[in-house]
Protein backbone atom coordinates (compact mmCIF):
# COMPACT_ATOMS: atom_id res chain seq x y z
CA UNK A 1 0.00 0.00 0.00
CA UNK A 2 1.38 3.50 -0.92
CA UNK A 3 2.23 5.77 1.35
CA UNK A 4 0.01 9.24 2.09
CA UNK A 5 2.18 12.57 1.98
CA UNK A 6 0.18 14.25 4.55
CA UNK A 7 -0.88 11.23 7.02
CA UNK A 8 1.50 8.63 8.85
CA UNK A 9 0.67 5.20 10.39
CA UNK A 10 -1.75 4.47 7.39
CA UNK A 11 -2.32 0.70 7.04
CA UNK A 12 -4.71 -2.24 5.94
CA UNK A 13 -5.63 -4.32 9.27
CA UNK A 14 -5.88 -6.87 7.14
CA UNK A 15 -3.93 -9.79 6.27
CA UNK A 16 -3.07 -11.19 9.52
CA UNK A 17 -3.86 -14.84 10.14
CA UNK A 18 -6.54 -16.33 12.27
CA UNK A 19 -5.93 -20.29 13.71
CA UNK A 20 -7.99 -22.35 12.20
CA UNK A 21 -10.19 -19.58 10.83
CA UNK A 22 -8.57 -18.18 7.63
CA UNK A 23 -7.33 -14.62 7.93
CA UNK A 24 -8.47 -11.20 8.03
CA UNK A 25 -9.89 -9.38 5.72
CA UNK A 26 -8.15 -6.97 3.24
CA UNK A 27 -9.73 -3.50 2.28
CA UNK A 28 -12.08 -3.47 5.19
CA UNK A 29 -10.40 -1.65 8.30
CA UNK A 30 -7.55 0.41 8.25
CA UNK A 31 -5.74 2.57 11.18
CA UNK A 32 -3.78 5.88 10.70
CA UNK A 33 -3.08 8.79 12.58
CA UNK A 34 -5.34 12.36 11.90
CA UNK A 35 -6.15 12.98 8.10
CA UNK A 36 -5.70 16.73 8.94
CA UNK A 37 -3.07 17.50 6.23
CA UNK A 38 -4.04 15.19 3.33
CA UNK A 39 -3.01 16.03 0.13
CA UNK A 40 -5.21 15.97 -3.27
CA UNK A 41 -3.37 12.80 -4.17
CA UNK A 42 -4.16 11.49 -0.89
CA UNK A 43 -7.79 12.35 -0.66
CA UNK A 44 -8.18 10.52 -4.16
CA UNK A 45 -6.18 7.07 -2.82
CA UNK A 46 -8.62 7.07 0.20
CA UNK A 47 -11.29 7.55 -1.99
CA UNK A 48 -10.07 4.36 -4.23
CA UNK A 49 -10.16 2.48 -1.36
CA UNK A 50 -14.11 2.93 -1.24
CA UNK A 51 -14.13 4.56 1.88
CA UNK A 52 -17.29 5.67 3.93
CA UNK A 53 -16.72 6.49 7.02
CA UNK A 54 -13.63 7.90 9.37
CA UNK A 55 -14.02 6.97 13.69
CA UNK A 56 -12.44 9.67 15.04
CA UNK A 57 -11.36 8.67 18.69
CA UNK A 58 -9.53 12.35 19.07
CA UNK A 59 -10.85 14.96 22.19
CA UNK A 60 -12.96 17.62 21.23
CA UNK A 61 -10.28 20.35 21.24
CA UNK A 62 -8.10 17.87 19.61
CA UNK A 63 -10.57 17.64 16.48
CA UNK A 64 -11.27 21.34 16.40
CA UNK A 65 -8.11 22.56 16.16
CA UNK A 66 -7.12 19.71 13.02
CA UNK A 67 -10.37 19.33 11.44
CA UNK A 68 -10.78 17.41 8.16
CA UNK A 69 -12.84 16.57 5.52
CA UNK A 70 -12.20 13.33 2.78
CA UNK A 71 -15.26 13.86 0.32
CA UNK A 72 -17.32 10.83 0.25
CA UNK A 73 -16.44 10.02 3.60
CA UNK A 74 -18.70 10.39 7.27
CA UNK A 75 -16.72 11.51 10.09
CA UNK A 76 -17.88 10.43 13.14
CA UNK A 77 -16.17 11.54 16.80
CA UNK A 78 -15.85 8.49 19.15
CA UNK A 79 -13.92 11.00 21.70
CA UNK A 80 -11.57 9.83 24.28
CA UNK A 81 -10.11 13.18 25.73
CA UNK A 82 -6.41 12.95 26.15
CA UNK A 83 -4.62 12.86 29.63
CA UNK A 84 -0.70 11.70 29.22
CA UNK A 85 0.50 15.64 28.46
CA UNK A 86 -1.85 17.26 30.81
CA UNK A 87 -0.28 14.61 33.91
CA UNK A 88 2.98 15.14 32.65
CA UNK A 89 2.53 18.52 32.32
CA UNK A 90 1.14 19.02 36.12
CA UNK A 91 4.22 16.63 37.10
CA UNK A 92 6.54 19.36 35.87
CA UNK A 93 4.69 22.43 36.98
CA UNK A 94 5.12 20.93 40.64
CA UNK A 95 9.12 20.74 39.93
CA UNK A 96 8.65 16.80 39.66
CA UNK A 97 10.14 16.30 36.57
CA UNK A 98 9.26 12.30 35.61
CA UNK A 99 12.27 9.99 34.91
CA UNK A 100 12.05 7.60 32.09
CA UNK A 101 10.55 5.43 33.85
CA UNK A 102 7.97 7.18 35.40
CA UNK A 103 6.56 8.58 32.19
CA UNK A 104 6.75 5.28 31.09
CA UNK A 105 4.04 3.70 34.17
CA UNK A 106 1.96 7.32 32.88
CA UNK A 107 1.39 6.13 29.29
CA UNK A 108 0.96 2.18 31.27
CA UNK A 109 -1.95 3.92 33.47
CA UNK A 110 -3.29 5.50 30.24
CA UNK A 111 -4.08 2.52 28.65
CA UNK A 112 -5.37 0.67 31.75
CA UNK A 113 -7.49 3.82 31.78
CA UNK A 114 -8.47 2.96 28.06
CA UNK A 115 -9.53 -0.29 29.57
CA UNK A 116 -11.34 0.74 32.80
CA UNK A 117 -13.00 3.88 31.53
CA UNK A 118 -13.55 3.55 27.55
CA UNK A 119 -14.69 0.39 27.33
CA UNK A 120 -17.65 1.62 25.46
CA UNK A 121 -16.44 3.68 23.18
CA UNK A 122 -14.52 0.49 21.59
CA UNK A 123 -18.26 -0.90 22.13
CA UNK A 124 -19.05 2.35 19.77
CA UNK A 125 -16.52 0.89 17.69
CA UNK A 126 -16.95 -2.80 17.27
CA UNK A 127 -20.55 -2.47 16.77
CA UNK A 128 -19.97 0.58 14.17
CA UNK A 129 -18.42 -2.66 12.10
CA UNK A 130 -21.30 -4.19 12.27
CA UNK A 131 -24.16 -1.99 11.82
CA UNK A 132 -21.96 -0.45 8.44
CA UNK A 133 -19.83 -2.91 7.07
CA UNK A 134 -17.87 -0.80 4.39
CA UNK A 135 -14.57 -0.05 4.35
CA UNK A 136 -13.82 2.63 7.16
CA UNK A 137 -9.97 4.51 8.48
CA UNK A 138 -9.82 4.86 12.32
CA UNK A 139 -7.85 7.25 14.28
CA UNK A 140 -6.79 9.45 16.72
CA UNK A 141 -3.87 12.19 16.24
CA UNK A 142 -0.73 10.21 16.57
CA UNK A 143 -2.82 7.05 15.45
CA UNK A 144 -0.26 5.02 18.09
CA UNK A 145 -2.50 4.45 21.48
CA UNK A 146 -6.26 5.32 21.28
CA UNK A 147 -5.79 3.83 17.76
CA UNK A 148 -3.25 1.29 18.88
CA UNK A 149 -5.63 -0.30 21.28
CA UNK A 150 -8.57 -0.14 19.17
CA UNK A 151 -6.53 -2.04 16.84
CA UNK A 152 -5.40 -4.73 19.39
CA UNK A 153 -8.57 -4.84 20.86
CA UNK A 154 -10.25 -5.84 17.31
CA UNK A 155 -7.57 -7.99 16.39
CA UNK A 156 -8.43 -9.65 19.47
CA UNK A 157 -11.56 -10.14 19.18
CA UNK A 158 -11.60 -12.01 15.64
CA UNK A 159 -8.69 -14.07 16.83
CA UNK A 160 -5.12 -12.62 15.67
CA UNK A 161 -2.56 -14.07 18.19
CA UNK A 162 -1.38 -12.08 20.79
CA UNK A 163 2.27 -11.70 19.01
CA UNK A 164 1.48 -10.90 15.96
CA UNK A 165 -1.10 -8.32 17.80
CA UNK A 166 2.18 -6.96 19.39
CA UNK A 167 4.12 -6.92 16.08
CA UNK A 168 1.13 -4.52 14.35
CA UNK A 169 1.32 -2.03 17.61
CA UNK A 170 4.92 -1.74 17.32
CA UNK A 171 5.13 -1.49 13.50
CA UNK A 172 4.03 2.74 14.78
CA UNK A 173 7.64 3.11 15.77
CA UNK A 174 8.77 2.78 12.40
CA UNK A 175 5.19 4.25 10.00
CA UNK A 176 5.10 6.84 12.75
CA UNK A 177 6.14 10.73 11.87
CA UNK A 178 6.51 12.46 14.53
CA UNK A 179 5.09 16.45 13.70
CA UNK A 180 7.36 18.94 16.25
CA UNK A 181 4.30 21.29 16.75
CA UNK A 182 2.57 18.55 17.89
CA UNK A 183 5.31 17.70 21.01
CA UNK A 184 4.99 20.44 23.33
CA UNK A 185 8.04 21.34 25.20
CA UNK A 186 8.72 18.60 26.93
CA UNK A 187 12.47 16.96 27.77
CA UNK A 188 13.58 14.82 25.40
CA UNK A 189 13.55 11.72 27.33
CA UNK A 190 9.71 12.00 27.81
CA UNK A 191 8.89 12.99 24.43
CA UNK A 192 11.17 9.60 23.51
CA UNK A 193 8.69 7.78 25.83
CA UNK A 194 4.99 9.80 24.72
CA UNK A 195 5.75 9.55 20.65
CA UNK A 196 7.11 6.03 20.74
CA UNK A 197 5.26 3.04 21.63
CA UNK A 198 6.19 0.10 23.69
CA UNK A 199 5.55 -3.31 24.45
CA UNK A 200 5.08 -2.45 28.61
CA UNK A 201 2.53 -0.51 27.41
CA UNK A 202 -0.03 -2.78 25.49
CA UNK A 203 0.89 -5.11 28.11
CA UNK A 204 -1.11 -3.00 30.84
CA UNK A 205 -3.68 -3.38 29.41
CA UNK A 206 -4.30 -6.98 28.15
CA UNK A 207 -2.94 -7.41 31.89
CA UNK A 208 -5.86 -5.68 33.36
CA UNK A 209 -8.48 -7.16 31.08
CA UNK A 210 -7.00 -10.51 32.46
CA UNK A 211 -6.59 -9.73 35.87
CA UNK A 212 -9.47 -6.81 36.97
CA UNK A 213 -12.14 -9.13 34.32
CA UNK A 214 -11.19 -12.60 33.87
CA UNK A 215 -10.11 -12.38 30.53
CA UNK A 216 -11.22 -10.78 27.29
CA UNK A 217 -14.87 -12.56 26.70
CA UNK A 218 -16.14 -11.35 30.08
CA UNK A 219 -14.18 -7.43 29.65
CA UNK A 220 -16.30 -7.61 25.74
CA UNK A 221 -19.60 -8.71 27.53
CA UNK A 222 -19.13 -7.08 31.14
CA UNK A 223 -17.52 -3.77 29.72
CA UNK A 224 -17.28 -3.42 26.25
CA UNK A 225 -20.89 -4.71 25.69
CA UNK A 226 -20.86 -7.14 23.22
CA UNK A 227 -23.00 -9.49 23.21
CA UNK A 228 -22.30 -13.11 21.88
CA UNK A 229 -24.30 -12.71 18.43
CA UNK A 230 -22.62 -9.54 17.82
CA UNK A 231 -19.39 -10.99 17.85
CA UNK A 232 -20.17 -14.13 15.76
CA UNK A 233 -21.77 -10.96 13.15
CA UNK A 234 -18.18 -9.38 13.44
CA UNK A 235 -15.93 -12.47 12.67
CA UNK A 236 -18.26 -13.22 10.09
CA UNK A 237 -18.04 -10.13 8.23
CA UNK A 238 -14.13 -9.33 8.78
CA UNK A 239 -12.34 -12.99 8.51
CA UNK A 240 -11.96 -14.95 5.37
CA UNK A 241 -12.01 -18.75 5.63
CA UNK A 242 -9.75 -21.13 4.48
Amino acid sequence: MPALQGASNFRDLGGYSVTGSGWVRHGRVFRSDHLASLTPDDMAHLQSLALTHSIDFRGVAERAAMPYQVPGVTSLAFPIEPTVVQRLRDRMVAGQTPTTEETVEVMCETYRGFVHDHGPTFGRFLRHLIEQPTPLVFHCTAGKDRTGFAAALLLSVLGVDRDTIRQDYLLTNQLYRRVPSLEGSAPAHIMEVVWQVRPAFLHAAFEVIELDYGGLAAYLSEVVGMQTNELQRLRQDLLVAR
